[in-house]
């Protein structure tokens, strides 16, 4: 039972303190729970489920407390003013609200949102302001995610068409001092025969934040369907998995994350061509990956060239500084808030619409957790080590501050243009005409931005680069052609097999 108020029958009920939520731990909880406990609380929701929308971000108010072994029938009063946005729940208009209260045992919510580890309440009507009573809730039952998708992709997975590869590391568990491994599913083309005398060419994929290995299948076996389909030539398709719980590592070299792409092109993709029948020679090891996968993508074709011949990067997270979103890194006091007027830095955008700001989703990851969300996990990707041994913050949280000598670091690493740049003599003849970008003009994130700046950096090199601007889509329609919202596959796919097998005909 989930209750707004409690009243006692002989008094009057006291007004709660401000901002102030009792959440109880339901007696049927096997153990003593521990984590991240998040309150969630907006106007007039009717879902199952009260949550932050990415494209509201003002509209749900959400606080969170590190909990310690929380025994089943326990409760805590949780203050929801500390940490909190998009202000302390004590300012929150009197009124009714929906409030649901979630426990995020592993701190993944920042990354991949609820699953089937959390525990939660049910949705309850509260009332704030006035004489209401501190409002309760009940933790008692796991959420229910969809995972009809997941079924189906899994039932098409079986030896020769989708087979799971779970890559201990040698470079990476050296890092880690524990076992760490590179996951992937190996997508076969049809009549692939293992002992047969063909090869086929190889594209090396991966997914974009909040992507994990069981989306990776399931992006799999769709592409599976089109080789069967005859609607793209027949490729080995290995479909990585960049999901960490600091969020996604891009298969990029850092201090924080470790050598992930020492690990790939060292350690894992020869002992996939030990195992398949590839082409194993750069023209057959092609890339290709959206939004952060797009950037893993281009930074794993400049800094390998002479493993990779070519990349098709859509979407790619800032591949130059110069415009991360909308902020110039580079510029004399820069703030990822606010632009040189004083207006507010958007980072998303529909119908022509701001729909969110850069501030916004800073400060509503920093409420759902310490890492795993996406500004987070670009510091742990591409910041220094700090003297705490996390990652160094690029700026300021509470003012948007932009700190140089961070900046400096990203620029040095991991600004693809600048590195291009100042890489080109030793690679440019390896990466001319291997570099493939395709974004919308409408991009939801501004990334057609950053693309403009890599593309004229290129022009000036001479790279015969290829880069497209598909015209009105967003970073969510980007592969519709007509009807089919996956069709831009095939012409990627094309486009691979005629580089990999030097113009032949499809077979």
């Amino acid at each position: 039972m989930f209750f707004a108020s409690l009243a006692l029958a002989q008094h009057p009920p006291e007004a709660a303190h401000p901002g102030l939520v009792r959440v109880t731990v339901a007696s049927s909880l096997p153990g003593p729970v521990s984590g991240r406990l998040l309150l969630f609380m907006k106007h007039g929701s009717q879902d199952k489920s009260v949550d932050i929308e990415e494209f509201h971000p003002a509209d749900t108010w959400v606080a969170a407390q590190q909990v310690y072994d929380l025994a089943p029938g326990s409760s805590i009063e949780m203050d929801a003013n500390t940490v909190a946005y998009p202000r302390p729940f004590a300012q929150a208009p009197a009124g009714t609200w929906e409030m649901q209260a979630v426990l995020d045992g592993d701190g993944s919510y920042n990354y991949g949102g609820r699953d089937g580890e959390d525990w939660e309440s049910a949705v309850s009507s509260v009332t704030l302001g006035g004489t209401a009573a501190e409002p309760v809730l009940a933790i008692d039952h796991h959420p229910q995610p969809d995972s009809h998708a997941a079924s189906a992709a899994a039932t098409g997975a079986r030896t020769g068409v989708a087979e799971e590869v779970d890559f201990e590391s040698p470079v990476l568990s050296r890092f880690w001092g524990r076992s760490t491994a590179i996951r992937a599913w190996v997508i076969l083309p049809p009549g692939y025969d293992p002992h047969g005398g063909a090869h086929y060419p190889t594209v090396y994929w991966t997914h974009g934040f909040g992507g994990n290995l069981g989306y990776s299948l399931r992006t799999g076996m769709g592409l599976r369907a089109r080789m069967e389909q005859k609607q793209m030539p027949p490729m080995i398709w290995v479909m990585l998995d960049e999901s960490i719980p600091q969020g996604t590592h891009e298969f990029a070299d850092s201090v924080n994350d470790g050598p992930w792409g020492t690990a790939l092109t060292t350690e894992f993709i020869p002992a996939l061509e030990r195992k398949y029948r590839m082409d194993a020679r750069p023209s057959g090891r092609l890339l290709n990956g959206h939004s952060s996968g797009g950037w893993a993508t281009l930074q794993l074709q400049a800094n390998y060239p002479q493993v990779f011949g070519g990349t098709w990067s859509t979407s790619p997270d800032p591949s130059d500084f110069h415009n991360f979103t909308g902020t110039d890194l580079y510029a004399p006091h820069a703030n990822v808030y606010r632009k040189a007027d004083g207006t507010a830095t958007p980072i998303m955008r529909a119908d022509g619409k701001v729909v969110a700001t850069f501030e916004q989703f800073a400060k509503i990851e920093q409420v759902l957790g310490p890492y795993g969300g996406q500004v987070a996990s670009f510091e742990w990707v591409f910041s220094p080590k700090g003297p705490s041994g996390a990652p160094m913050p690029m700026f300021d949280r509470v003012t948007g501050d932009v700190d140089p000598k961070v900046v400096a670091y990203w620029h040095d690493h991991y600004d693809l243009a600048h590195l291009v740049e100042a890489h080109w003599q030793q690679s440019g003849s390896l990466l001319k005409g291997r570099i493939h970008l395709l974004v919308g003009t409408a991009d939801t994130f501004y990334l057609d931005g950053s693309a403009h700046l890599l593309d004229a950096r290129l022009r000036k090199l001479g790279a015969d680069a290829h880069f497209t601007y598909i015209p009105d889509r967003t970073h969510f329609d980007l592969y519709k052609v007509g009807a089919d919202h996956y069709g831009l596959f095939d012409e990627i796919a094309a486009e691979m097999y005629a580089t990999a097998r030097a113009g032949s005909a499809r077979r």
